[in-house]
C-alpha cells in the first residue's frame, strides 16, 4: 500500500506542498484560475514552524478509518466522529502526553526527530491544534485520488514528502526500504 511519509529534517518551510493541494483540489486545477474561485479551495496539508527544534513540519492528518490515534488517547482528547469519520481534538482534555503522536503514521518522523535531539519536554507543547487545524477546515488528506502522484509530493524541491510502498507492522507503519527520491 503507498502512503505519504514525511521526511521533517529535510522540511524549509517554503509551503510549495499547501499551494500545490489547494490548487489540485480546486476547479480549475490552475494556480490563478484557483485564486479567484469560489469557494476558496482548501489545502489538506498544513506547514508548522516548530521554534523549539529550529525546524518546519509538514503535517497531514488522513483522519483514518482505524484512527490509532483516538484508540491510544488516555484522555479522550481525541474523538472520532462516527458520521463524518472526523477525527476531532478537544484541547482542554489534551495532557501533552504525545501518545497519538507515537502511533500516528504521519506524526513518526516527528516523534524520533524529537528523541533524537532531545527536546521533549520543550516540544511536547508543538502537537496541540494540529488535528484541530484539519478539522476546522472541513477536509482530509485523499492523496490526490485520481492522480498517480500526490500533488504536495511533485511540488515539494526538497524531497521532504515522498509517496511509496509501507508494510504494516502492528501498530506502527514503516517503509518497505528506504524510499527512492522522486524526482
Amino acid at each position: 500500500m503507498k502512503d505519504l511519509l514525511i521526511r521533517t529534517e529535510r522540511c524549509l518551510g517554503c509551503r510549495s506542498c499547501e499551494i500545490a493541494c489547494a490548487v489540485a483540489h480546486s476547479k480549475s486545477k490552475n494556480l490563478f484560475s484557483a485564486l479567484g474561485e469560489q469557494p476558496t479551495p482548501k489545502k489538506r496539508i498544513y506547514v508548522d514552524c516548530s521554534p523549539n527544534l529550529e525546524i518546519s513540519i509538514p503535517i497531514t492528518c488522513r483522519h483514518c478509518e482505524d484512527a490509532p490515534c483516538v484508540s491510544v488517547c488516555p484522555t479522550k482528547a481525541l474523538s472520532k466522529d462516527e458520521t463524518s469519520s472526523f477525527v476531532s481534538y478537544s484541547p482542554e482534555r489534551c495532557v501533552d502526553c504525545w501518545t497519538c503522536s507515537m502511533v500516528c503514521p504521519r506524526f513518526l518522523p516527528l516523534y524520533r526527530l524529537i528523541l533524537v535531539i532531545g527536546c521533549w519536554t520543550s516540544s511536547m507543547a508543538h502537537n496541540r491544534g494540529v488535528i484541530n487545524r484539519q478539522t476546522e477546515a472541513g477536509v482530509k488528506c485523499d492523496l490526490c485520488q485520481g492522480r498517480e502522484m500526490p500533488a504536495c509530493v511533485e511540488a515539494c524541491p526538497t524531497h521532504a514528502l515522498i509517496f511509496c510502498e509501507i508494510e504494516e507492522i502492528p501498530g506502527i507503519k514503516r517503509p518497505e526500504t528506504t524510499p527512492e527520491i522522486v524526482g
